[in-house]
This record gives structure tokens, C-alpha cells and sequence, in this order.
């Protein structure tokens, strides 16, 4: 088949790059399709993540991130130009390409491209949850943009339900769209093999009191690293031969601002020091999980979680909060990780240490959670996807 994704870029160190590409590269190299990614920002930069000479790349330019550190009323006007723009120039791309099947990550073309005559079946692919999804972040929120968050729910299910297919995540997620009939789950892939024996047999068999805990993903506030960080001033007093490590994209000043004054950090300068690490966004991700002892989950909310699966194919058990959604779906309670109360603090101090002053318990967990994943082999995850792709086209 002829498969199209349209996406923004491809250039960040995020959830939706890896993703992506793990599956475009899939469907290229191993079912043999014909695919195409489409992308709107990041001209002349690279991938972050590995991308297949076999998928093909149509950069359109339309420079929607320059907007963001404008006024909201100067975003508006960049914003209506760009759309102008993208319509046309969408519109004329796929035109010239008549796939078969066009998946949108449900950025700003799902205003319109159900609207384009190419013959292709659209299906959508929603990787937030839908309170949070076209939101603004509770910390930046005011009357505007709340009131525009409101208009623009009301406008997308008119065109979800345009849509051949929406695909989410979680169950959980599909139960939050009750006026859409053609929802599908879908979880996302591993995009990486699960650990070895051996591989872990470091961390198994290391004797001493110290260790590491790690937390993948961008410094913001959906991530809750602020609150991860006031955790792990609790944990370090008990147990301070013990680091965490954060790697991610993004802003890091406000968390090492913070670190300095909860006195994680003891320099003005210092992303380090001998308890903490705020580390820039890493390109081989799987090495530092399988360097690390657990693996700590402190968002305020996800679309699913996938350094959840991704720690877990590694041999960390998580700590996560009860946060909508993934945690409770993706680990077994007591089994591959811990769940604590959404946002509580102190709980997740509390079973931080508990799995440092347990290691047969981490022991445990780690082989139970390499088996978990499993259902999130690519090949299972993707053979969905095809079953999809043959449905839609013989329908």
C-alpha cells in the first residue's frame, strides 16, 4: 500500500517522534509499503530518532513553531496565515500522491483534510488524553484560552467523526469519547528489544548500597518533575549514596532553580551533583535504562506512557502516579511496579524506598515486567495496524 503521515516534525527527542517513526520504518522495511511522512516544521533538521532511507519525506515548510513565544494575538494571525497556507499546499500533496490509507496525528490538519478528494481512508491517531488534548496547560490557563480550548472540543468531534478510524491508546481513553463510533485501541510499540539476563545482570548482581533512579521525558509541567524533584529530597536523606537521573527535552532552568533551593544541587551553575542529574534528551535511551536500578513515572497526566513500556523492556520496575492515563493499565501493582495516589507526594518518596531497601523485590519485578511488555512487541502492535490498513481499504 501507499501510506501517508502527517505530522509536525520529526526533529524532537518526543514521545510522537519515537513512536512514529518506529512504525513508519516497520511498514517500509519490513511489510514493504510505500510510506510517506509529511512534516510542517523543522526544515533542515535531522531526525532525532532513526529514520529508514526507505520512508520517504515531504518537508512543506510551513514554520508553525516560530509562533510559539509570540503574543497570543500575534500567534492568531501566524496561525490563520500558516493554515492558508498548509491547506493548499496538503491538499496539493496529497492529490499528487493518491495513497491509500493517510494517518494524521491529529495536529492542526484534522481541521480539514477529510475534506480532500485524494481517495485515501483517514484515520486519525490521538497519543494525549482528551482532557487534555487542544488544552492549555493548568499553569498557563486564563478566561481566553480556556473559552478557545472549549470552542475548538466542540469543533473536533465534527471532525473526528469524519474520520475512517481514531485510534487511541488505552481502553480507558476510548471510553472518554462516547459520541464517536468508529474509536479503535491501539497501544503503542516497543521501539527496541526487550532486555537480556545478562543485560541486567549488572544491576542484579551489584553488591553496594548505591544506586539510581531514572526519569525520562520533557521538562514541563505535564511531566511533573517539580513534583518528582520534592520527592526525591524525602528519598536522598534516607538513602544518599542513591542519584536520580532526568534526561529530556526542553526548558531545564526552573528545575535546576528548584533543585538549588530544595539543596539537591549545592552550585548556582550546576545541572549536577553527586544525588541528581538534569540531563538533555538522550540518543540511546535504551543504554541509560539498562544503567539504571528503577525507574521513576511523576506526570501529571500522559496519553499512555511509553517510558512505562520502555523501562519495563529494560528490567526497571516503575513508580508511577495514578495519573489519567497508562500507569494503571500498563503495570501490574506490586508485580512490575508500584502505583501510588495521583500526585501525592510523599507516597512516591515512600515507594521510591521501599524498592531501594528491597532488591530481591526489584529483582522480582524486573523479570515480571520484561514479560509484561511483550504484548507491545512491534510485530504484534504493527500486525494491528495492517488488519487496519487491509479493513479500511477492502471496505
Amino acid at each position: 500500500m501507499k501510506i501517508v503521515y502527517c505530522t509536525p516534525s520529526l526533529y524532537l527527542a518526543g514521545g510522537v517522534e519515537r513512536v512514529l517513526t518506529t512504525k513508519v520504518n516497520y511498514l517500509a522495511d519490513v511489510v514493504g509499503h510505500d510510506v510517506t511522512v509529511v512534516l510542517t516544521d523543522g526544515a533542515g533538521e535531522e531526525p532525532f530518532y532513526w529514520l529508514s532511507p526507505r520512508v520517504h519525506v515531504i518537508q512543506l515548510d510551513i514554520g508553525f513553531e516560530h509562533m510559539w513565544n509570540r503574543p497570543l494575538w500575534q500567534r492568531a494571525w501566524i496561525y490563520a496565515k500558516g493554515m492558508r497556507i498548509y491547506r493548499r499546499a496538503l491538499r496539493r500533496t496529497l492529490m499528487q500522491l493518491q495513497a491509500d490509507i493517510v494517518v494524521t496525528t491529529l495536529r492542526r490538519e484534522i481541521n480539514f483534510i477529510c475534506s480532500i478528494p485524494d481517495g485515501s481512508r483517514k484515520i486519525g491517531e490521538l497519543h494525549v488524553t482528551r482532557r487534555h488534548y487542544r488544552n492549555f496547560e493548568a499553569n498557563e490557563n486564563n478566561i481566553l484560552k480556556q473559552w478557545l480550548s472549549n470552542l475548538w472540543s466542540r469543533q473536533l468531534i465534527v471532525k473526528l467523526k469524519q474520520l475512517d478510524a481514531l485510534i487511541v491508546l488505552t481502553p480507558q481513553e476510548a471510553t472518554q469519547w462516547p459520541e464517536i463510533d468508529n474509536i479503535r485501541c491501539i497501544p503503542n510499540p516497543l521501539p527496541f528489544s526487550i532486555a537480556t539476563d545478562e543485560e541486567r545482570s549488572s544491576r542484579v548482581n551489584n553488591d553496594t548500597d548505591a544506586g539510581s533512579v531514572v526519569c525520562v521525558g520533557r521538562f514541563s509541567y505535564q511531566k511533573g518533575i517539580d513534583l518528582l524533584l520534592s520527592a526525591w529530597v524525602k528519598v536522598v536523606r534516607q538513602h544518599p549514596q542513591w542519584r536520580l537521573d532526568i534526561f529530556g527535552s526542553g526548558d531545564r532552568e526552573p528545575y535546576r532553580r528548584q533543585a538549588l533551593q530544595e539543596g539537591l544541587i549545592e552550585r548556582d551553575s550546576s545541572y549536577e551533583s553527586s544525588v541528581l542529574r538534569l540531563m538533555p534528551a538522550a540518543e540511546d535511551i535504551r543504554a541509560e535504562y539498562l544503567s539504571h536500578d528503577i525507574y521513576a513515572l511523576s506526570s501529571r497526566f500522559e496519553g499512555f506512557g511509553m517510558v512505562i513500556i520502555e523501562a519495563g523492556a529494560c528490567g526497571l520496575p516503575v513508580v508511577a502516579f495514578d495519573c489519567p492515563t497508562g500507569p494503571r493499565e500498563l503495570i501490574d501493582d506490586g508485580q512490575t511496579g508500584l502505583i501510588v495516589a495521583d500526585g501525592d507526594v510523599d507516597a512516591l518518596a515512600s515507594a521510591l524506598n521501599t524498592l531501594i531497601t528491597q532488591k530481591a523485590l526489584r529483582e522480582r519485578m524486573s523479570i515480571a515486567a520484561r514479560k509484561a511488555v511483550r504484548r507491545f512487541d512491534v510485530q504484534h502492535v504493527m500486525q494491528q495496524w495492517q488488519d487496519l490498513f487491509d479493513e479500511l481499504k477492502a471496505g
